[in-house]
C-alpha cells in the first residue's frame, strides 16, 4: 500500500485529535474510493457524449446554481 500525506487545516486536525478511536486513514481511504467510483460513473455516462468539456462544465455550473437557489 502507498502512503499519501494530506494537509488539513489546524482546526480540523485538533478535532481529529479529540477522537483517537477513529481510524482517520480509513475515513480518507473510503472518501477516495467514493470519489473514484463517482468519476468512473461520470466517465461511463459521458463516453458517448458529444458535449465538449467546456459544455459539460457550463451545464454543471447551471445545475449547481439552480440547486443553490432551490435550497435558499
Amino acid at each position: 500500500m502507498t502512503n499519501v500525506t494530506l494537509a488539513v487545516p489546524k482546526e480540523i486536525h485538533e478535532e481529529m485529535r479529540q477522537h483517537p478511536e477513529i481510524k482517520w486513514s480509513e475515513i480518507a481511504r473510503q472518501a477516495f474510493q467514493r470519489e473514484i467510483a463517482r468519476l468512473h460513473l461520470y466517465d461511463r455516462l459521458l463516453e458517448d457524449s458529444r458535449l465538449s468539456e467546456k459544455d459539460a462544465v457550463e451545464i454543471g455550473r447551471k445545475i449547481r446554481r439552480s440547486v443553490a437557489r432551490a435550497r435558499a
